[in-house]
Order: structure tokens, then sequence, then C-alpha cells
């Protein structure tokens, strides 16, 4: 049974370490953005909008870019918080917060074995064993990286997120010199952007319902705030971090994606094979597969290890607020809450085995089963940024530092704008399995609260502003 708690007046003995740098916290930041879902799905948003496509890349980075500014408003007003679902807790109560925490907890448990399935098949072209073999193998790795410490895991993200980005920045100058026909031996190559069925093949509301499918390729900016609790300053760097993601957004993936359409034609694209890989090819560039294959596996582990991390810090927090066993609060000697990684390493095994063992369509409703879940949690989030700010008017306290623009308005389009996600996947075929799933999973959250409510004793008041 779920235990009563204090509020997050967690021990000393059971305080996360605090020795991650900003070094480390940048390339987290970065390499939450930066999944194999750009180098991959990124083929689906092509196909599905032409040439236009990187308007729904920027679309959706506006999206993002409106969340993080409202996270580092409430970072810098209420310091005290130090997780990213947390701040649901303090704007809208308990309820909130527990369901945004169990909701993406349960999101990101569910990435690890689909990232460690990828990786797997990924591998298997190179090693001659199972994706059950490699896939549990991944996941040893990944569970005694995480074991070791939070610094473990901020190593290997940080030289995973290099990789990733130098590949990237790479990748847009060699295109950006083909595209301007400086290395083509035809010229610019700019006339791909309208010269096959014109600039919106398919429309302009092709190019807005594929910003559903984006949206899920480019959210992870967050982890940055779960991190931030085991660096030295977790609000300054939740704040300056949070300002500056829409840079990297607009670089690496609005950036790359208008690139790739400029040095190809948007209908030689495939979906599933990597237009990044097409490019490559197309510019002639020796061993574009291989380098490719490396880049994405490198995208792969580097998710893993964040699903990891995460779920493990978020399930942390949860036991601390007691939403969770109070054994998961316990941390070792080098200040990991081991409970934790191995209830999100035992999920990964589990779901390994569920994809492979099982018939796919086990796997495929634990999948659609989170689909919509970080959109949810996005906007809860986004209502209680608007209530904590209101709150803080009333009492006529100091404006924070950091302030989200144009406030209420813009709060109120970032609302607006998922819940079109939302309702375009409601619409779209091809997603509104994950929806319905999704829907679900939301309501077991909510009913699961109100049961657990009646069992345990009242708590007093969660974070009070700072």
């Amino acid at each position: 049974m779920i235990q009563s708690n204090p509020p997050m007046e967690i021990a000393a003995k059971n305080e996360l370490s605090r020795s991650l740098k900003g070094r480390h916290l940048t390339m987290i930041s970065i390499g939450g953005i930066i999944g194999a879902g750009l180098f991959v799905s990124s083929s689906t948003a092509i196909i599905a909008a032409g040439p236009a496509s990187f308007i729904s890349y920027a679309i959706t980075g506006i999206l993002i870019l409106l969340v993080m500014r409202m996270l580092g408003e409430m970072a810098t007003a209420l310091p005290n918080v130090r997780s990213f679902t947390e701040f649901a807790r303090a704007g809208l109560g308990e309820g909130a917060g527990f369901v945004v925490g169990w909701l993406y907890w349960y999101f990101w448990v569910l990435v690890v074995p689909v990232e460690a399935i990828a990786g797997a098949k990924i591998l298997q072209t190179w090693v001659p064993l199972s994706p059950l073999q490699i896939g549990l193998a991944l996941m040893s790795v990944m569970t005694c990286v995480n074991l070791m410490s939070a610094r473990s895991y901020a190593e290997f993200e940080f030289w995973f997120a290099s990789i990733k980005v130098a590949a990237i920045i790479v990748f847009i100058v060699i295109a950006a010199s083909f595209a301007f026909g400086w290395t083509s031996p035809h010229g610019s190559t700019f006339g791909n952007l309208i010269a096959y069925g014109g600039f919106t093949p398919h429309g302009w509301i092709a190019v807005l319902a594929a910003v559903p499918t984006v949206f899920f390729a480019m959210t992870g900016a967050e982890i940055t705030t779960i991190a931030a609790a085991e660096s030295a300053q977790p609000g300054r760097a939740i704040a300056r971090l949070s300002t500056t993601v829409i840079w990297r957004i607009l670089m690496f993936y609005v950036g790359s994606l208008f690139l790739i359409v400029a040095v190809i034609p948007w209908n030689t694209v495939r979906s599933g094979e990597s237009p990044f890989t097409l490019a490559l090819n197309t510019m002639h560039v020796p061993l574009a597969g291989v380098i490719m294959s490396g880049i994405i596996l490198t995208a792969v582990l580097s998710c893993l290890n964040s699903a990891f991390y995460v779920s493990s810090r978020v399930l942390f927090v949860l036991a601390g607020r007691g939403d969770a066993p109070q054994s998961l609060v316990r941390l070792n000697a080098r200040r990991v809450p081991v409970a934790s990684v191995l209830i999100g390493a035992t999920a990964g095994f589990l779901g390994i085995l569920a994809a492979t063992e099982t018939p796919q369509v086990v796997f495929d409703f634990l999948v659609s089963s989170s689909g919509a879940l970080i959109v949810f949690v996005y906007m809860i989030i986004v209502v209680a940024q608007i209530s904590l700010r209101w709150r803080r008017e009333r009492a006529g306290e100091p404006a924070p530092a950091i302030k989200m623009w144009l406030f209420p308005w813009l709060s109120f389009a970032a609302i607006a704008g998922m819940a079109a996600v939302l309702i375009a996947m409601a619409f779209t075929p091809g997603l509104q399995q994950d929806f319905k799933f999704s829907c679900i999973t939301l309501i077991v959250a909510v009913v699961t609260y109100w049961v657990v409510r009646r069992v345990r004793q009242p708590r007093a008041a969660p974070y009070p502003a700072a």
C-alpha cells in the first residue's frame, strides 16, 4: 500500500547528489531534443507534408518553446521544486501531481524497451545475435551505467549528445554547400522545394496534420528540469536552458529538414528510411549508410540512457511525495535510487520480452497506451503555470526573473495548440488508436488517485511560493 509522507522533506541521507555540471545539463537538454525521431521518423513528416514539412517542425518547436519558457518562469519562482512533474502539484494540487507524475513515468518507462529494441535491430546487422539477446545486453549495460551514479549517466549522455550535435552540424554544412551549388555538379538544388507538386503538394492542411507526428519526435527538452535537481543550482540551470532551447530546435530540426528537402526531391523519401541517409547518398558522401547507422544507434542509446534516468528519478520524486512506496526513496552510497532504477530495468526487460516473445499486439498496445500522454502532461503543466502566475499576482508577489511572454495569451495559445494536436490525433487514422488507448491510461491514473486518496491521510499543502 502507498504510504503517506510529509511534503517532500526528504532527509539529508536521501538527498540526491549535486554532481552534475553545466556542460552535462547543456548536453542533456540538447540530447533530450535530438533523438532517432529526427534521423528516421522525419521521413513520415516529409511524405505527409512535402517540402513544407520543416514548417511542421517550426510550429512544433514554437509549442515546445512556450512550454519551456513556462518551466523557466516556474523554476525561478519556485526554486524548491526539483522536478518537471512537480510543477503540476505546486500549481494544481496533489491530484495533478499524482496523475502527471505517474503518466510521465509510464511514458518514459515504455521508451526503455522501445529504444532497446530499436538499438538491437541496428546492431543485428553487425552482430550475429537475435534482437532479444542484443536488447537484453543493451538493457544490462544501461542498468549498470545508471546504478553507478548520476555523474555516470551524465557523462554518457554528454558524449552521446556531443556525437549527435557534431553529426548534425557536419550534415548542415555539407548539405548547405550542396544546396547552394558549391559542391553540386548541377548548381543550386533549391528548385526541389517547388519542382515536384509545389511547396505544399498536399495542401496546408497536411502541414498542420503532420504536427502530431512531429510533436512526439521533439519532446524531451524537459528532461533538463529533472537532471537539474542533481546540480548545484537547479533553478538557475532550468531558467538558463529553457530560454535557449528554441535556437537548438531551429538549427537542428528546422535547419536540417529544410536542407534535406532542398537537396533531394521530397517524393523520393520512403517511410521508415532515414532521409539523412538518402541526402548523403545523393551528395555522394562515402559510406553514408554506415555513418548514419552509427549516428542513429548513438541517438537510440542516448534516448535509452535518458529514459532509464528519467523514469528512476520521477519514481523517486513520487515516493518522496508519498505517491509511491516509501522504500523507493532510499539511496545507496553514491546517491542513486537503486530500487527505482531496478524497477525501470525490470519494466524494460519485460517490455523486450513482450516485443520479441509474445504476439505483436501486446507490445503495440503498450506503446499505443502512452502515445498521447506527453501531450496530456504538457497541457496540465501549462494550466499549472497559469494558476501559479495568477496566484502570485493576486498575492502581490514580485515577478520572477524569467516571465512567460504575453501572459496569459501565449499560455492559452499553447493550450489551444496542444488541444489541436489531440484533436488531430483523434481524427487521423494512423493515430486514433494511440489517442484512444492513451485516454484510457489517463482515466486509469485519475481513478487510481481517487482510490489512493481515500486510503491515506490528508497532507499539508504542496510547495509554498518562494
